[in-house]
């Protein structure tokens, strides 16, 4: 059976002090919701002295989310745990949340007191807290940095006044696994009492170790782990629940330890996070970034198309996510683009796949992300590809305010390569006008459109267009970042449907223009 390690979301109260995540009350009920619907153990829904804001918040939250046990933060003032009560008193499961410093740095500059001082206060705000509720939790503040024997007497002291919890912070992120690790040790071998208290820890994330310290403490013994959504939080932010959370899920083989999240939940709450915060999640954040479960590397998009769990250690319907996502992009193998193209409908032959396959790699070194729509442009000119009588080598087009439009064209016809300069009233024009020189067609053009296939700047734009000559029309399309490319290979392609119905009527020369 595995160890049950309880989750204490501080979202709303630490994760709120992150610069500019500063959340009303009606959003901080819609997240303990979603909260609740996640599983946590307990929420704490903020500071009740701090602020009426945060006072109400709690109130709110106490009296209207089942489930989770409500906690408030307190300082180890008898103002700030009567605030936290009256704020809580209405809830069905209710804890407060006391704290003070254990760390010599900060006794001696913030907080002006001995090491006496500062155990007898918190023995006795514990105590003023039990008279109150029994679920009382207690926090020796920058407990990494704090005197280890000091430390052990604090916790033994505070246990004994009725703390259930004892939180052990890394409150500047000072920790490292290693050392944590040995401190949660130290701390159940040399608190003789440690048995009647749950050890919880609360990391912050200043050296980038806030799950790497969570973890090795709950390997180390400690049944609580404090975090937040998206990791936010104070500075550099908090341990991140869906990593701690899903760390533990995916490896059960070395924790022997589980949580009661309902882990689908994950990606709602990330979401719902991050857009009543307005802070981003970074797109290769583990567990909820865009990222996550993208692939654009061929070798692993083959991998994946074969086995999901050649390159995926969980599936992205665990966390709510959806489906892997393979990317397209100019890393991408020739299975996954057709894989890709059978998805959505289309099953070209050898050929057809292996010249879409080379438009993809030229697109994807061109623009930074390929659309679906992109590859159906790119397919459907592929498959619908008349025989090429006329294909364009290159195109220069010199064109502005001040200067005559002018295309250097250069195609080949059949096995002939021809190059020829042209102008034109725009350089739309001069391109069809050099390229109906060279090619000797009489054709005119009926219909010209084009329209951008995708957002940005860097959007494959198509072009379509109608011609008529001797009374007989074709369609031609084309697409390309640059519309001028796009222009010239819809002109051609229409042509080539023109000269393969005229093939196909008997006349099989193609005519070459005089240079």
């Amino acid at each position: 059976m595995s160890r049950m390690i309880q989750i204490f979301d501080t979202t709303l109260r630490d994760g709120e002090q992150s610069p500019g995540a500063s959340m009303n009350v009606e959003e901080k009920l819609s997240i303990a919701r979603q909260l609740a619907r996640l599983g946590v153990d307990i929420i704490e829904a903020g500071f009740a002295y701090s602020s009426p804001g945060d006072f109400e918040a709690v109130r709110t939250i106490a009296n209207e989310i089942e489930g989770p046990t409500i906690c408030s933060l307190a300082r180890a003032k008898p103002a700030d745990i009567d605030s936290a009560w009256e704020a809580l008193k209405g809830g069905a499961k209710v804890r407060i949340h006391t704290f003070i410093s254990t760390s010599d740095i900060h006794l001696k500059h913030q907080f002006r007191l001995t090491r006496e001082e500062a155990l007898k206060r918190a023995v006795e705000m514990v105590s003023h807290a039990r008279g109150y509720v029994e679920d009382v939790e207690f926090s020796p503040m920058d407990a990494t940095r704090s005197d280890e024997t000091y430390l052990c007497e604090v916790l033994e002291a505070v246990i004994a006044a009725g703390a259930k919890t004892v939180n052990i912070p890394d409150t500047v992120g000072y920790a490292i696994p290693q050392d944590f690790g040995r401190l949660i040790e130290a701390i159940r071998k040399r608190v003789p009492n440690i048995d009647q208290s749950v050890i919880s820890v609360h990391c912050h994330n200043d050296l980038g170790l806030a799950v790497a310290n969570s973890i090795a403490a709950i390997l180390a013994g400690a049944g609580q782990v404090e975090c937040t959504i998206n990791g936010i939080g104070e500075r550099a932010g908090n341990a991140s629940l869906e990593e701690v959370v899903m760390a533990l899920r995916t490896r059960k083989d070395l924790f022997g330890a589980d949580t009661k999240i309902n882990t689908e939940e994950i990606t709602k709450a990330s979401r719902l996070v991050s857009k009543i915060t307005g802070m981003m999640v970074q797109p290769n954040k583990a567990i909820v970034g865009a990222n996550a479960f993208a692939h654009e590397s061929g070798i692993h998009q083959d991998g994946l198309l074969k086995e999901k769990m050649t390159y995926e250690i969980m599936r992205p319907e665990s966390v709510g996510a959806g489906k892997t996502h393979i990317v397209l992009g100019k890393h991408s193998g020739r299975h996954a683009f057709k894989k890709r193209l059978e998805e959505m409908g289309y099953h070209p032959n050898e050929a057809e796949l292996d010249q879409a396959f080379e438009r993809l790699k030229r697109l994807a070194d061109q623009k930074k992300e390929i659309f679906e729509e992109d590859l159906e442009t790119i397919i459907t000119e592929e498959m619908d590809r008349p025989s090429e009588t006329y294909k364009l080598i290159a195109i220069h087009v010199e064109s502005g305010s001040e200067v005559t439009p002018t295309a250097t064209v250069e195609m080949s016809i059949g096995e002939t390569v021809r190059k020829m300069v042209g102008k034109g009233d725009g350089p739309v024009d001069a391109v069809y006008r050099t390229i109906a020189a060279i090619t000797q067609t009489k054709s005119r053009l009926l219909s010209y459109n084009v329209k951008g296939i995708t957002g940005g700047t860097d959007a494959l734009g198509e072009v379509s267009v109608s011609i008529e000559e001797e009374g007989k029309t074709a369609m031609g399309h084309g697409a390309d970042t640059d519309i001028i490319i796009a222009s010239a290979r819809a002109y051609l392609n229409a042509l080539n449907k023109l000269a393969a119905r005229a093939a196909r009527g008997g006349k099989t020369e193609p005519k070459v223009g005089l240079i």
